[in-house]
């Protein structure tokens, strides 16, 4: 089992918290936007685990995880300045709640992969049942 560092504790910590948080928010209110307190608690926490997820490297160097934070991090970007569009439509609201919740998804995925490779169901992140 690989050795998790300080800053693997911090990130596993802030990612669960993300991870709880998005869940929630899905489960009451169907959707994840900035309109509700566990909202706004969802983005800052989401970019704490970005930003740390791009912090952390294994053996193979860049990887997917790391192409999955930037994702995250453009799509929290985008969810925010489309709100800043002078010109707004209606549609703004609902690509940046389509934008924020996108988000939880890129999470689950190394959650899942690291979850897995943690346990002694997978050998590698190149194991068939993964794929």
């Amino acid at each position: 089992m690989p050795e998790i560092t300080l800053l693997g504790w911090i990130h596993t910590v802030i990612a669960i918290v993300v991870l709880l948080a998005g869940f929630y928010t899905l489960a009451v209110h169907k959707v994840i936007t900035p309109t509700q307190i566990i909202g706004q608690v969802y983005p800052v926490c989401t970019t704490i685990a970005a930003v740390t997820a791009l912090m952390i490297y294994k053996d193979e160097g860049f990887g997917t995880a790391h192409f999955l934070a930037i994702l995250t991090l453009l799509a929290l970007v985008a969810g925010f300045l489309v709100t800043k569009i002078t010109a707004r439509s209606a549609m703004a609201d609902y690509f940046r709640d389509f934008r924020f919740s996108s988000t939880l998804l890129f999470h689950m995925i190394p959650a899942f992969t690291d979850g897995l490779l943690r346990r002694p169901v997978l050998t590698n992140a190149e194991d068939p049942l993964l794929k």
